[in-house]
């Protein structure tokens, strides 16, 4: 009785350790066959952040939408406002 227990009790560990082994072999998976020969990098410039390189276009994510009607909401910089 008391193997049973033991048993009972160290099912749902197993499982979510089985859980997390194939989630990381699916991930590693993924992103060896991404396809991709060029990562990219991160580079900071005039104090922003951006991505370079990497196998994502310009031309392929979709377009910014116009700001309508936000004007108010926007986050001031340096204690200023922005401009519209």
């Amino acid at each position: 009785m008391a193997l049973a227990r033991r048993v009972a009790a160290v099912l749902p560990l197993a499982g979510a350790v089985a859980t997390a082994v194939a989630l990381t072999g699916a991930a590693v998976f993924t992103v060896a066959h991404a396809g991709c020969a060029e990562s990219g990098y991160f580079e900071q410039r005039d104090g922003v952040v951006e991505f370079v390189g990497g196998c994502v276009d310009g031309t392929n994510l979709p377009a910014v939408p116009p700001r309508v009607g936000n004007v108010g909401y926007d986050v001031p910089v340096d204690g200023r406002q922005l401009q519209p």
